[in-house]
């Protein structure tokens, strides 16, 4: 579909339009309206009118780009980086940090409400980083040959397209990582379509190469503090680890169990976790490698349910049903679900705490990604009814879309 008639004004591809901008959807976009049909434009805040010139027409909304800023908000301020509007890894440089803080906030609260019927009270405000740039610690660049202009460009992906944005500087990643870029520059990939991980490997901690480590040391100390008094709030003995990677969290966490287990299905950073551990004299407990799913079950029957903790820190695609529902079926007396995909973590909350199961406790989300979309939760589930008949096969629980 190219073309929508609305009361007075047709939207069709290529068509500008002055839009009022009204609220900011989850991953960045503004929520406009041309006689109540929604048009999604980037780079915008709430309450700005804007010129656009739309670029998609679908049956119930229509995307547009940014053409020129008619009237703008308070809050609008001037990006950092020359590169933003075209490069995709940043959504919100546009936008004062503090109100980034808020809509954040808005939209996990909004998300959790609609997915899950969570309510909007056990969302905390979001704990800001207190370096809003200069903070990531691991960037992926990209080659990509430029064929109009004869040349190998490096950067980022950009926003609307598989086309690479050749720069120099990461306004968001650490300074180290931007001089790695230079490096990267100097001695480019033989062609194009390669892609080039550059890293700052954590102090104090054994890393392989390829494993994964929180991606902010500057609010990590905040992560991790998240994470701990929501384990020492329910006063279990016993921890499970699950994604463990290098076993950060358990490591973290290790003087407030009695005992612990990880468990991790990439064998180098297993390997790793119980090196970090023996050079902290931690003795109680032990990683496991393997795939969670699987190992799961047995783990689970080596510590009395009622005394245990398990946290999760998925992949950004969330938990496995079949994770979901053994611990449904088990039911330890807390789950703490560590998440940088909101709409993935509200998902598997729902099914958790479907049939009254479970129940969500706190959320607890922090800013470990400033000026983008993206924010890391902590979720605290605890059990809420310990007398409910089995809860049945995965097959039963639909996954909401």
């Amino acid at each position: 579909m190219s073309e929508i008639e609305t009361t007075t004004t047709p939207i069709t591809v290529g068509a500008k339009l002055t839009v009022k901008i009204h609220d900011i959807a989850f991953g960045g976009e503004g929520v406009g309206r041309v006689n109540e049909f929604v048009v999604f434009v980037p780079f915008v805040l709430v309450g700005e009118e804007v010129e656009v010139e739309i670029t998609e027409v679908k049956k119930n909304f229509a995307r547009a780009k940014l053409c020129k800023v008619i009237k703008s908000s308070s809050e609008r301020v001037e990006p950092q980086c020359p590169h933003f509007g075209a490069c995709g890894g940043c959504q919100y440089q546009h936008m004062d940090y503090s109100a980034q803080l808020r809509f954040k906030h808005k939209q996990i609260a909004d998300l959790f409400q609609r997915i899950g019927g969570f309510s909007q009270a056990l969302v905390d405000p979001v704990v800001p980083c207190p370096n809003p740039y200069h903070y990531r610690n691991r960037i992926m660049v990209r080659s990509q040959w430029n064929k109009p202009l004869q040349k190998l460009d490096i950067g980022f992906l950009r926003y609307d397209s598989r086309l690479v944005v050749d720069l120099h500087e990461c306004k968001i990643a650490e300074p180290a990582l931007n001089e790695q870029i230079q490096l990267v520059r100097k001695n480019p990939p033989p062609k194009g379509g390669l892609k080039v991980v550059l890293r700052i490997m954590p102090e104090g901690w054994e890393v392989p190469r390829d494993s994964f480590f929180q991606n902010n040391f500057f609010l990590l100390p905040k992560l991790v503090e998240a994470v701990r008094n929501r384990f020492a709030d329910s006063g279990n003995k016993f921890l499970i680890d699950a994604y463990c990677g290098v076993g950060f969290f358990s490591i973290e966490m290790a003087d407030l169990a009695e005992r612990f287990a990880g468990v991790e299905i990439d064998a180098m950073a297993i390997k790793s976790a119980r090196k970090n551990a023996t050079q902290r004299n931690i003795t109680n407990g032990e990683y496991v490698m393997g795939d969670t799913t699987q190992l799961l079950p047995s783990l689970l029957q080596r510590f009395e349910s009622s005394k245990t903790t398990v946290v999760l820190d998925p992949p950004r695609t969330g938990c496995s049903p079949e994770s979901l529902q053994l611990l449904r079926d088990v039911r330890p007396a807390q789950i703490i679900y560590v998440s940088c995909h909101p709409a993935t973590l509200a998902r598997d909350l729902n099914i958790l705490c479907a049939e009254g199961v479970f129940e969500l406790a706190k959320v607890v989300p922090l800013d470990m990604f400033p000026q983008t979309q993206h924010v890391e939760c902590v979720a605290d589930l605890r059990l809420k009814n310990k007398s409910l008949p089995e809860a049945g096969s995965s097959a039963q629980l639909s996954q909401p879309s």
